[in-house]
């Protein structure tokens, strides 16, 4: 039920960011949409307690979902965001998500390798790419523009794990960023 509501807000959330983005007054970063599929596959990741299937599971749909929105080919942003997860995953034991810096930072390592797994798997594919000089402009444009929400999605989804917590301690540590 967790990862179904965290995926129901990030879908809408793709929605609402996708409509409004351009209407925003932010120039330079006009043309880079932030990857919010991909910070929900890394919270997703990060936050799974035992079972890891949920959570790809949840990533993959996300992604899918991405793709029908954004007029990507099909399962693109679903393989992409489902190795996201995995990736994110594996750094668990290694890193803790905590304050505004390391969020702002974790979000755009995160923007960054969705970002190049989906330039490998469109190169692999042979999904027509730009010049190497427009990809890494707008890789750099969209890591920057991921890293400045980073903060404000990982709320949204603490306040959602908070919502799902079974005991007081749970809800604080959710709350915290402290993984249960």
């Amino acid at each position: 039920m967790r990862t179904a509501t965290l995926v129901l807000v990030a879908y809408g959330l793709c929605v609402v960011l996708g409509a409004c983005w351009r209407l925003l007054p932010i120039g330079l970063l006009r043309d880079a949409v932030p990857e919010l599929g991909a910070l929900t596959a890394a919270y997703l990741g990060l936050t799974a307690r035992r079972d890891l299937s949920p959570a790809i599971g949840g990533s993959v749909v996300i992604g899918y979902l991405v793709d029908v929105v954004s007029g990507a080919p099909a399962g693109l942003a679903a393989f992409v965001l489902g190795v996201t997860c995995l990736v994110t995953r594996s750094a668990q034991q290694r890193i803790l998500v905590r304050g505004a810096a390391m969020t702002i930072g974790f979000s755009a390592f995160v923007a960054l390798v969705a970002s190049v797994l989906g330039l490998l798997v469109r190169g692999a594919a042979g999904i027509p790419v730009a010049s190497i000089v427009v990809e890494l402009q707008h890789l750099a444009l969209v890591t920057l523009a991921t890293a400045l929400i980073g903060p404000l999605v990982w709320r949204v989804f603490r306040r959602i794990d908070a919502a799902f917590a079974r005991t007081h301690r749970e809800r604080e540590a959710a709350l915290e960023g402290l993984m249960p």
